[in-house]
């Protein structure tokens, strides 16, 4: 080999023409969602000032100033509130990542809500029953059946999906609120507790998840956190993440190559399921110690806005858990700091929503160029919509 040669075979390839590198093309993928935060709280600093007449009596362009210090002191302030913003976080990550998984099998799963629920009804009921044991074995049982509640909630709609065509969108919706009145009997039924002032269900003794640290630093805090590796060591290093990831992208392609979608749908809807479950035993047994019959949560709705702030990936989908968690642990000291009302942190998660969905707009405004190869959650919304309303 000539000297000429050897230094041509030592150098690295040249990436082809027009092709980002890959920090470049997660750079590019991270743009959109920092965009539509910085958005989101441009238009919160909008509204506090134009409200700010209200709240202080007179025009206070100092405001949003003063809310987002509060907020941010009252999520990170201190160690109680770091510990606090992890305890809100937790459901919000398990159910992102319960949506997420669903987005990347190209399913809108709109039904962590419901999921969610049964789980967390699953495991009260069972952390009721269990009563009598010791927590090393109720507790394991008691998450346990959380976690089948809503894996066998999750398979319900992905069956249909399935085998049957009906579509996912439509059937979540409705076994959202089937899970409402399911939850409303059970609480104020069979499962009401002898000596309660309202309907709801005993309160959970010895399957309660222990506090590891402060006040609220329970142990399901732990579980989002092996949750968060597990899912993105199954999504992208496993033979079934990478079937689930094929489906999403190409149903057609997956069956030609010898996958079977139909199984495929079915295990990721039970696998969404799961996830959310989790979410529900884990808010039940570490936070609220029993299950009312109004049990009133929006965990599995904002489980939609974590996923897509987070891309579907599951440490997108942490770092966006957190960010909604610090909005929630911090909208109390907001409101006594700064006089905003703690529902300004609905309305910065919803605007987020809103400039996530107007994905082209912003990114022709902004000009943020695609990361190029990945599929768009909001594709698979549209898609979903679109092959509803045409029939």
């Amino acid at each position: 080999m000539t000297e000429t040669a050897a230094k041509t075979a030592a150098q690295p390839p040249e990436r082809e023409p027009g092709r980002s590198s890959p920090a470049a093309q997660r750079i590019r993928l991270l743009l959109l969602p920092a965009t539509a935060i910085l958005l989101a709280l441009l238009v919160g600093a909008v509204i506090m000032v134009a409200s700010s007449p209200l709240v202080r009596g007179g025009l206070n362009f100092g405001l949003p100033l003063t809310a987002y210090g509060a907020l941010v002191a009252g999520s990170v302030g201190s160690v109680n509130a770091l510990i606090g913003t992890l305890a809100a976080a937790t459901p919000l990550i398990l159910g992102g990542l319960a949506v997420g998984i669903g987005f990347k099998a190209g399913l809108f799963n709109i039904g962590a809500q419901g999921q969610f629920l049964m789980g967390g009804l699953a495991a009260a009921a069972t952390g009721v029953a269990t009563a009598g044991l010791p927590p090393i074995a109720a507790i394991p049982i008691s998450v346990g059946a959380g976690i089948l509640g809503g894996a066998a909630y999750g398979f319900v709609p992905g069956f249909l999906k399935a085998y049957t065509g009906a579509h996912e969108v439509v059937t979540t919706i409705m076994l959202n609120y089937v899970a409402i009145q399911i939850l409303a009997w059970a609480a104020s039924g069979p499962l009401r507790g002898d000596n309660v002032t309202f309907a709801r269900t005993e309160t959970i003794t010895t399957a309660a998840l222990p506090v590891l640290v402060g006040r609220e630093g329970h142990l399901g805090i732990l579980f989002a956190a092996v949750a968060v590796p597990v899912m993105a060591w199954l999504l992208f290093r496993s033979k079934l993440g990478f079937e689930i990831r094929t489906v999403g992208a190409n149903p057609d392609a997956a069956r030609y190559a010898g996958m079977r979608p139909r199984l495929l749908i079915v295990l990721t809807m039970a696998i969404s399921g799961l996830l959310a479950g989790l979410a529900g035993a884990t808010e039940i047994l570490g936070q609220v110690h029993h299950i009312p019959a109004a049990y009133a949560t929006s965990v599995g709705f904002d489980a939609i806005a974590v996923a897509l702030l987070g891309r579907s990936h599951p440490v997108g989908i942490l770092f966006a858990g957190l960010l909604f968690g610090a909005m929630r642990a911090g909208s109390g000291l907001m409101q006594i700091q700064a006089g905003i009302p703690v529902q300004m942190v609905n309305v910065l998660q919803a605007v987020i929503l809103f400039f996530l969905a107007a994905e082209l707009i912003v990114r022709a405004i902004f000009r943020i160029r695609g990361a190029g190869g990945q599929t768009s959650e909001m594709q698979t919304i549209t898609r979903s919509y679109a092959d509803q309303t045409a029939k």
